[in-house]
């Protein structure tokens, strides 16, 4: 196998942040370690979700801002594959493009980071009209009507940027950020404290790395497959499969919760579609039984992830979750 590969280059697409390429650093060691012969390049570019930082995301007008110009570099094949984090990526790939790859999750959960002056306060603690920084209207919906007396402003710019906005301007009190991110770059002392499903609903796929790849290079999809956690599979697959159902792209409020008990061989899944207030929800859980996860194939951990949440997705459907989504696209066209 070493002797096939001893000429292989593979060309990595990856966004420029720190933290886009702390993460795409972290799948290539893999791959290498995997491939020893294998010669992995690096190439990064800017996305318009990383260009445009003077709008709210929801309201930049598309679902793909993490995406679209590496899937283009993709299809004219600039590149062999892309790192993302899961939860940047539409329900709905281009054509010829697949996700060959979840990787291992990492701590899903969102996280507390504090103005310095609040150190050892929680969200629950901070006086009436504290100012928390958060672009994602998930966490707005969630954290609002949980805390009514709190406000919410967007804060737009890479993680170090906002942690740098917090610690020196006055205008945000606090920020919540993905803890998964928050660690990758070292700033685990930082976190305050780590919210929990009562509290704020993690967006779907949070906190697991992905690999798209073109769905006819057979060779990549080959490299690549060693990197998937079937757990993880199982799981994100099932939370892709409800918001795709759901009809939500990356910055609706739907909030997630899942978990495989490979003891009992038990999946379970929540989900909270939420108004953009906080007003109005609709929430559902499933359990379903998951047995021998370690006999099934990748492609049957994918189906099965995807049946569970589809199941999930028409549940919340039914119970009123299509009118609150509708009203929240009438809000934001």
């Amino acid at each position: 196998m070493a002797e096939k590969q001893a000429n292989i280059v593979v060309k990595v697409g990856s966004r420029s942040s720190e933290l886009a390429m702390v993460q795409t650093k972290s799948v290539v060691a893999a791959l290498e370690k995997t491939h020893p012969s294998v010669k992995f390049v690096v190439i990064t570019m800017e996305t318009i979700g990383d260009k445009v930082q003077d709008r709210a995301l929801q309201k930049i007008g598309q679902t793909n801002l993490f995406t679209k110009e590496l899937e283009k570099a993709l299809a004219v094949e600039e590149v062999d594959l892309l790192v993302h984090s899961l939860k940047d990526v539409p329900t709905t790939l281009p054509d010829g493009m697949i996700l060959a790859a979840i990787c291992k999750r990492e701590d899903p959960r969102d996280a507390v980071v504090l103005h310095p002056k609040w150190q050892g306060k929680s969200l629950q603690a901070l006086p009436a009209g504290s100012v928390i920084g958060t672009s994602s209207l998930r966490r707005i919906a969630q954290l609002h009507a949980r805390y009514p007396g709190l406000e919410f402003q967007t804060v737009r710019g890479n993680l170090n940027t906002r942690i740098r906005k917090l610690d020196e301007d006055s205008k945000y009190d606090a920020l919540v950020l993905a803890t998964a991110g928050l660690e990758r770059l070292g700033w685990s002392n930082r976190i305050s404290h780590r919210l929990d499903k009562t509290e704020c609903m993690y967006a779907v796929g949070q906190g697991a790395l992905t690999v798209e790849t073109r769905s006819n290079d057979a060779r990549t999809i080959s490299l690549v497959e060693c990197l998937n956690d079937k757990s993880t599979l199982v799981l994100c697959s099932a939370e892709r499969a409800c918001l795709f159902i759901l009809g939500g792209g990356c910055s609706v409020p739907v909030g997630i919760n899942s978990g495989l008990d490979t003891t009992t061989g038990t999946v379970t899944m929540e989900c909270i579609v939420c108004s953009l207030d906080g007003s109005k929800k609709v929430f559902h859980s499933i359990e379903k039984p998951l047995d021998n996860l370690t006999c099934l194939s990748l492609e049957e951990c994918r189906s099965k992830g995807e049946a569970f949440g589809t199941e999930l997705g028409k549940c919340l459907m039914s119970q009123g979750a299509e009118a609150i989504l509708a009203d929240i696209k009438h809000e934001l066209d």
